[in-house]
């Protein structure tokens, strides 16, 4: 497959990066970014005029895109072009479970296999190479294509062969990384009412029974420092927290916790839709303001 060239369509924040791992293990690319393709892809790479170009030179392309219409219209644009070269669509983007079914059924019917594989790690998992994929294929497609993924990633896990399984996997990993963020947000304020120092908080709940990814990476490195600059958007947390929630509602399970949870992460959206998801922490404190100060 390293012979092989590959598309890759979405070279934002996360994809970017993830072209660039592949790049560097040696895999060529063809790549595309409707908001500019040359600057972003990785050096070596290869532009494409338009993701039809893509659907007409690969076999083997993947999506790194905000969510599941933007993935669907991409998708349609490449399954519609007649001398198609395209036989396997892998998704990285995070989109919800009815989209990644959607798109699956959208693709056979054109004799193309899709894959949803989100990932988790941010952007500075997306550097270093050291994401996790979640992968939903069949057992022989999975195979098939895992070398292609593991330059991006430090773990590719296959977690089942039907599609949307991979949305599943990565919705409720964020509800629970969004749920650390907001609960640890809620306890700092409060001990800073106390006149405890964050730093000495977080030092002691590193070493205790409450320490999670908020207090381990995110308000360490962006909260305490306030620079508020982790690169995931609110509004891309808030995308993930509703389709979780849509998700727990079709599945018939409880959502005791998520909808409060949820609640709170769209009214940070709708009030600071330009914030980065760690500025919760100052929505938080201070009483949710509808003002965005830095």
């Amino acid at each position: 497959m390293s012979v092989e060239r590959i598309g890759f369509i979405g070279l934002g924040n996360m994809g970017a990066p993830m072209a660039a791992n592949l790049a560097k293990a040696g895999h060529a690319l063809l790549c595309f970014d409707v908001a500019g393709t040359q600057g972003r892809m990785p050096a070596g790479a290869e532009a494409a005029g338009s993701v039809a170009a893509i659907a007409g030179r690969v076999r083997i392309a993947l999506l790194s895109l905000p969510d599941g219409k933007v993935s669907a219209a991409v998708a349609r644009d490449m399954l519609a072009v007649g001398s198609r070269k395209l036989e396997i669509l892998i998704d990285t983007s995070t989109t919800g479970m009815e989209d990644a079914e959607r798109l699956h059924a959208l693709c056979a019917e054109a004799g193309v296999a899709y894959v949803d594989a989100p990932v988790s790690g941010g952007v500075a998992g997306a550097r270093a190479g050291t994401l996790a994929l979640m992968v939903a294929a069949p057992d022989v497609l999975y195979e098939k294509i895992a070398p292609l993924l593991k330059p991006m990633a430090r773990q590719v896990f296959h977690v089942g062969a039907r599609p949307g399984q991979g949305m599943a996997m990565k919705l409720l990993n964020n509800f629970l990384s969004a749920t650390a963020m907001a609960a640890t947000s809620e306890a700092i304020a409060f001990g800073e009412r106390q006149g405890l120092a964050m730093k000495t908080m977080l030092d002691i709940i590193n070493i205790s029974t409450g320490q999670n990814t908020a207090t381990a990476d995110k308000f360490p490195k962006r909260v305490l420092t306030a620079t508020y600059d982790h690169g995931f958007a609110t509004k891309l947390m808030a995308k993930d927290m509703r389709l979780y929630l849509d998700a727990v509602h079709h599945a018939g399970t409880p959502a005791k916790v998520g909808e409060p949870i949820v609640g709170l992460w769209d009214r940070l959206d709708r009030a600071w839709p330009s914030s980065d998801f760690t500025e919760i922490y100052p929505f938080v404190r201070d009483g949710e303001p509808k003002e965005h100060k830095r």
